[in-house]
């Protein structure tokens, strides 16, 4: 059992690991069912080795890769040979994310096999309690859950919300229909001055409410609408019973700043490690 402290904050150590790296691996994999059900020619599907959830959604997709390797099993070459081939056969790129707490060996491992850091994230939790408290609630925005036939809504407003990057919203436009179809997963979306503006996520597992898939559209922005769009999924959150909070960021990120003024704190920072397949790393951004 997760042991608590003071105000309640449960200890940064390997349970409270276990549990939010199989939050976000859980999720991934949901994801991918929604993907296989939806387009089961996309040949999506995901296994676990080892304790490691690894997803393949299609090879640029940013759900293609593993979460909690050597996390939950020490993982031995075999079984990484196994993984990386569930990749390398479909053609993907191959990616780990990986908590510091997997430990040293895990890192030497990856290196020797040419692995390379290509990202950095920020793991933050803050426990949830009955009020699921927010600073500076917006009365004027509305925030309601999404039916499941909302996807092309969600991936309108996903691809004018990051429209700043690259390539990103055409794959997300395609990405609506799994958001808001897959489950233990409820897409939420803002309103405010009566248009649709924001949207954010929220996954259920164990006890735990990981919350991501949060933009809103230039037009909107500094409204509070993302602070709205927080209250309402830590309130359902809690109305489900969960009694950890986690989101994730790049680190030193407004996003990161901002998570940290509603109550959340940093629990580790995760690296991704990625390899081609000729062994080249490369970084990508998927505005979790």
């Amino acid at each position: 059992m997760t042991h608590v402290g003071e105000h309640n904050w449960p200890f940064s150590e390997l349970s409270l690991a276990q549990r939010l790296e199989r939050a976000e691996g859980y999720a991934g994999a949901k994801f991918v069912e929604a993907r296989a059900r939806v387009s089961p020619e996309s040949g999506a599907r995901w296994m676990e080795v080892a304790g490691a959830y690894a997803m393949y959604d299609g090879p640029t997709s940013p759900v293609t890769q593993t979460f909690g390797l050597g996390l939950f099993h020490p993982i031995t070459g075999a079984e990484l040979d196994k993984i990386e081939s569930f990749f390398l056969e479909r053609g993907a790129p191959v990616f780990h994310e990986v908590s510091p707490l997997a430990g040293l060996p895990l890192a030497a491992l990856l290196s020797e096999r040419g692995y390379q850091p290509a990202e950095y994230t920020s793991v933050m939790y803050r426990p949830i309690d009955g009020e699921a408290r927010v600073t500076g609630d917006n009365g004027s925005i509305r925030v309601r859950p999404m039916a499941r036939d909302e996807g092309a809504l969600w991936g309108d407003i996903a691809a004018r919300g990051w429209g700043e990057f690259p390539g990103l919203p055409e794959l997300l436009r395609d990405m609506g229909a799994m958001a808001t179809g897959r489950e233990d997963a409820i897409s939420f979306l803002a309103e405010w001055q009566g248009a649709p503006v924001a949207i954010g996520v929220l996954c259920l597992h164990n006890g735990v409410g990981l919350l991501g898939g949060a933009c809103t559209v230039p037009e909107a922005r500094r409204q509070g609408v993302q602070r709205a769009l927080l209250a309402a999924r830590l309130r359902f959150a809690a109305d489900e019973g969960c009694d950890i909070a986690m989101m994730c960021a790049a680190p030193g990120s407004a996003s990161q700043r901002n998570a940290e003024r509603q109550g959340f704190r940093i629990a580790y920072t995760r690296v991704k490690w990625g390899k081609e397949a000729g062994g080249k790393a490369r970084s990508e951004k998927a505005g979790k």
